[in-house]
Parts: structure tokens; C-alpha cells; sequence
């Protein structure tokens, strides 16, 4: 029943005293694998934007500083999340179940979060609030 999902990445984080949300990127999957591959690939290039390797990426002077040591480690969170097997698994018989997958993590500014859901479900629950008539019933 649930073969379609819109996973979203989002960055929270304050501005002008308002806590706002910034899109990073959204995918209509067309599959559950589809979902799950694309939520890790997001996690990984969040990571590596994150906590980059020196050696890898050409970066200006001083453009990366160390964080104090009780900063989260969200990159790390966001690996761990990824290479998390069981919790994968998990992720994906929710989803196909109609239910949110939802992980979230932070370091000292920002929450960075990954969400995916059911399109099947998003719409059942808009026909639900809506009080859509099914098909065929008198209106």
C-alpha cells in the first residue's frame, strides 16, 4: 500500500531572535529502498559538511576550528544513525506501516533533521480531515 514517501532534510537554527527552519533538500521516492538510501546519503553528505576531512577538500586558512568538547557531535550522530542496521530496518517497517520516521540531532547552533513519510498516508489523513466522501458515496 505505501510505495511512495517524501523524505525531507532540514537545518533549525535562531535568526533575528526566531528559531527558523532551512530546507536542505527534498526527494519523492518511489520505493521504500529508494527512501531509506536517500535519508543515509543525506546523512552522510551532512556529516562530511560537518566534520570534513582536512586533507581531502582544499579549504582557505583557518576555515576549520576545533569545538569545544561538550558541543554534540552531530556528525557523528549522523554516521552512527546511518551505519545503524537494526535501526534502519526499523526505520523502514514504519514507513512501510504509513508512519513518520523522524531523526533529529544537534550540535551548539543548529538541529539538523531527517524526515520521511508515507505519500499514500499524507493523503489518507488529508481525506480524513477533510471529510472526503469515498469514491461511489452520495455527497
Amino acid at each position: 500500500m505505501h510505495q511512495e514517501f517524501l523524505c525531507q532534510v532540514t537545518a533549525y537554527g535562531m535568526c533575528d531572535g526566531r528559531w527558523v527552519g532551512v530546507p536542505l533538500g527534498s526527494y519523492r521516492a518511489p520505493s521504500l529502498s529508494l527512501a531509506l538510501w536517500w535519508m543515509r546519503e543525506r546523512a552522510t553528505w551532512m556529516a562530511e559538511r560537518l566534520d570534513p576531512v582536512p586533507e581531502r577538500c582544499r579549504w582557505p586558512e583557518r576555515a576549520l576550528v576545533p569545538v569545544a568538547d561538550d558541543v554534540p557531535d552531530a556528525p557523528g550522530e549522523l554516521r552512527a544513525w546511518r551505519d545503524d542496521r537494526p535501526g534502519q530496518d526499523a526505520a523502514g517497517e514504519q514507513l512501510a506501516r504509513g508512519l513518520l520516521v523522524r531523526f533529529a540531532t544537534r550540535d551548539d547552533t543548529t538541529v539538523y533533521e531527517l524526515l520521511a513519510e508515507s505519500v499514500d498516508a499524507l493523503r489518507m489523513q488529508r481525506a480524513a480531515l477533510n471529510d472526503v466522501p469515498p469514491l461511489g458515496a452520495p455527497a
